[in-house]
């Protein structure tokens, strides 16, 4: 995959828009042009513990977004655009900064329509970067893609939202979305291998008790939705039966929250019952999928959205 001129004619996610997003003004199917912007740099506590770990996740929120979630929590950046230009070398220094304010790791959050800039990035602070690398996403993506981040992404965190076409079509303008992220999934896989760990202690406070985080390995995240947990369940067989036993791990959410559009889909303008999430929490156990978490249901709390105010991005310097 040559990325150098993946921002011209542009394909790099499944929409393969084709839009030549070098030209002054253009953007494609994401919103986005071909200089990087993110709206959110900073240490983040609410991942997954072995991703959040004790310090937080050094966390960058791009803008723009492939899918078009009715119901999307980080609306402002995704679809209407907020955000702060930064160029590849301060993308960069980004990283560094945020490593020596005690990140465990670099989660790129919703970052493919940069990858040309993002791969670039790292390149240039890839010998002074000891953490792993996470790329955080909808899991809407394109499997070339993902194996042009083989050596560079050490943790995949992708979401696994629908099974159905159906589904996918109405809430994320995607009918093809199960079929593109079930073999990114597959090839995220395939790349990290069996997942790895390490026990971390705080230097600073050494009487707390050590954490674990994860140094290699994929995540697939699900967050039921109202009125679809049998599109959930049918997403919890497919995994067991098409995915290998023992190489991922999973991460149930009921965080579900009516945001953004969520009032002009009846269905789904309302939180999960607890009927709704164990049901399909119990299907996972059913199925021996119980490596990994499984939220509480009171977890449907709009603090798990982060104030977008250009934290961490303010300060960057335009040398």
């Amino acid at each position: 995959m040559d990325l150098i001129s993946q921002y011209d004619s542009c394909t790099l996610c499944p929409r393969s828009c084709m839009a030549d997003r070098r030209t002054a003004g253009a953007k494609g199917f994401c919103g986005c042009g071909d200089t990087v912007m993110a709206a959110r740099a900073a240490l983040h506590q609410w991942e997954e513990p072995w991703i959040s770990g004790i310090h937080g996740s050094g966390t960058v929120f791009f803008t723009g977004c492939t899918l078009r979630c009715c119901f999307c929590q980080n609306y402002p950046i995704s679809q209407e655009g907020l955000g702060k230009e930064i160029t590849v070398r301060q993308l960069g220094d980004i990283f560094l900064r945020l490593q020596d304010e005690g990140a465990h790791n670099i989660n790129l959050v919703t970052a493919t329509q940069y990858l040309p800039s993002v791969i670039s990035a790292l390149d240039l602070v890839k010998p002074r970067l000891s953490i792993p690398v996470v790329y955080n996403c909808g899991g809407y993506e394109r499997t070339e893609v993902v194996k042009a981040l083989k050596g560079y992404v050490d943790i995949w965190l992708p979401d696994l939202k629908y099974y159905s076409s159906r589904l996918s079509a109405r809430y994320s303008k995607a009918p093809d979305y199960f079929e593109k992220a079930s073999a990114a999934i597959l090839q995220m896989i395939r790349q990290t291998g069996t997942p790895e760990f390490t026990s971390f202690q705080d230097p600073e406070n050494p009487d707390a008790p050590a954490c674990t985080l994860m140094k290699k390995g994929v995540i697939i995240r699900h967050m039921v939705l109202p009125g679809a947990k049998d599109d959930s369940m049918l997403l919890l067989h497919w995994m067991k039966e098409h995915l290998p036993d023992g190489k991922f791990d999973v991460s149930l959410m009921s965080q579900y929250t009516p945001f953004y559009k969520s009032g002009s889909f009846p269905e789904i303008n309302r939180r999960i019952t607890s009927y709704e999430y164990y049901k399909v929490v119990d299907t996972a156990i059913e199925l021996g999928l119980v490596h990994g978490f499984m939220q509480e249901k009171s977890s449907a709390k709009e603090e798990y959205t982060p104030p977008f105010n250009l934290e961490g991005l303010d300060s960057v310097s335009d040398a």
